[in-house]
């Protein structure tokens, strides 16, 4: 069956409850709050207030049936070439855990156990070179997964290193991470897959000149031939693999700044909470899963409902960033318009990701989520426990949370149309206990499986990302063009150089 023939299905099922206010379906279910949650290791998930009825949730459910979401779940982890486009497999999974008896995840599991030692080994090169800060330079998922855990985990004060990344190829960015910086007390680690990324390698220039030389140069990619060529002996490369994309690397080498931000033991923490939830995603059924039930909320929304924006409004300042990786995460995975077999996937694919954290974001756009005509789905994220020690504080951004998914849902009538609020803005609230390595591990991973069922719904393929390729081609062309070497051949473009000239 076509993911068009499934969603069909899916929007005559919202039909049925289209009229029933949010509020509604909710108090005429007593069992409701209780039945459409879950509790997962460290994480309490609810959907009580998505736009669902159990008539809906039973259609849902029988579309993971039909789908094989256990079948496909197995063939990901055992290592089978899901992503067929580049004829590969995509282990991640085996970089935090050994699940499955298959050759291809036992032999990716003993690469990533050297992988770790090999960072062990970097950790104590750098203490003994005496080194206080790094730079990490890597851009998109060589960047953003590092990044988010490094301002979510690391300590106050008193860290061992400090780690400031760089990704952007504007100088400005290099200028910024640089200043105040020791370049004897430096290190620059550089992170590439293909040891061919240009804002990498530009901003690796940028660092390897600072620097003075290359004793303090580190890389992490699968072309150590590049590397070496660069100025980084063989010693100083860590490796990465093709049966791990970008976006799904950081738990591998790529997240050495992690390790180096929070030590190793809490890397190994952050990846034993993402096995956790591996071992549960794999294991139980979909009723009982929480990454199935995620994502057959999010195609519930996207095709049935027809919304075409999500937001990720996370209540805790040091989960700023997850709204920014998850954009990568999610849209990267997801943005096609194609199935498998390369033929037209017929349906709406992923809509778009954004947000920002509580409380700021309330002072920005809730305006528009709350009284606007775009109704948009949310993921509320809180964290029960706080580390700071102002109780007060959390108190209030706890209550907050809470208020505004109450508000979404439900709204508020009044006789002056400029000051009702007409709820029914559905959401699914995400309660850390508390956040840890090992709680972030979970909560990353149920998302990036969330994300492959979502996949395996629509037919498409979530683990290459050939639409980010374009640009970079024409930018590479029109290099010499900027430069004044050549001339453009698209008439705007020539327009518009015309103008940067002039400035």
């Amino acid at each position: 069956m076509t993911p068009a023939h499934r969603i069909a299905a899916l929007r005559a099922a919202a039909a049925r409850i289209s009229d029933v206010p949010l509020r509604e379906l909710v108090s005429a279910d007593a069992d409701r709050v209780r039945d459409f949650a879950l509790r997962v290791g460290p994480i309490h998930a609810s959907f009580a207030r998505q736009r669902l009825d159990r008539a809906a949730l039973d259609a849902l459910f029988g579309l993971a049936g039909e789908c094989d979401f256990q079948g496909r779940l197995q063939a990901l982890f055992s290592g089978e070439h899901v992503n067929g486009t580049e004829d590969r497999p995509a282990l991640h999974t085996a970089l935090r855990g050994a699940l499955v008896d298959a050759a291809a995840a036992r032999a990716a599991h003993a690469q990533a156990r050297e992988g770790r030692d090999a960072m062990r080994g970097v950790i104590e090169g750098l203490r003994a070179l005496g080194v206080r800060d790094v730079v990490s330079v890597g851009i998109g998922g060589s960047d953003l997964g590092p990044r988010l855990a490094v301002d979510a985990l690391a300590p106050v004060s008193g860290g061992e290193f400090r780690v400031h990344f760089l990704s952007n190829v504007d100088g400005h960015a290099a200028q910024r991470v640089l200043a105040g910086l020791d370049p004897a007390r430096t290190a620059a680690l550089l992170i590439s897959k293909s040891f061919g990324t240009q804002e990498t390698l530009l901003n690796g220039a940028i660092l390897r000149d600072w620097l003075g030389d290359d004793a303090r140069l580190f890389a992490i990619t699968s072309n150590e031939q590049r590397a070496a060529g660069y100025g980084v002996p063989a010693e100083r490369i860590l490796p990465m693999w093709d049966w791990v994309g970008g976006r799904y690397s950081m738990w591998s080498t790529v997240g050495l700044p992690i390790a180096l931000a929070i030590g190793m033991d809490g890397f190994e923490a952050l990846l034993a909470g993402a096995a956790e939830m591996d071992a549960h995603v794999l294991h139980e059924p979909p009723r009982s899963n929480l990454a199935a039930w995620h994502a057959l909320v999010a195609v519930w929304n996207r095709n049935a409902l027809g919304l075409a924006s999500h937001a990720v409004l996370p209540y805790d300042e040091r989960l700023r960033l997850l709204p920014n990786y998850l954009q990568q995460l999610v849209m990267e995975s997801l943005g096609k318009s194609v199935r498998r077999d390369g033929s037209p996937v017929g349906v709406d694919t992923v809509p778009v990701w954004w947000g920002g954290p509580g409380t700021d974001t309330q002072h920005s756009f809730f305006q528009a989520l709350h009284q606007g005509t775009l109704r948009v789905p949310c993921d509320f994220i809180g964290v029960a426990q706080a580390d700071a020690p102002y109780a007060g504080n959390h108190q209030a951004l706890l209550s907050n949370l809470l208020a505004q998914g109450e508000a979404f849902a439900n709204g508020q009538d009044s006789e002056d149309p400029h000051r009702a609020y007409p709820g029914g803005r559905p959401g699914t609230m995400l309660l850390l206990d508390a956040l840890t390595p090992h709680s972030l591990g979970a909560l990353v991973s149920m998302y990036e499986h969330s994300v492959y069922l979502q996949s395996v719904v629509w037919d498409i393929n979530a683990f290459d990302q050939f639409g980010v390729e374009l640009g970079k081609q024409i930018a590479n062309r029109l290099l010499p063009v900027v430069r004044g070497e050549a001339e453009a051949d698209d008439p705007v473009t020539r327009a518009l150089v015309v103008e940067l000239r002039r400035a």
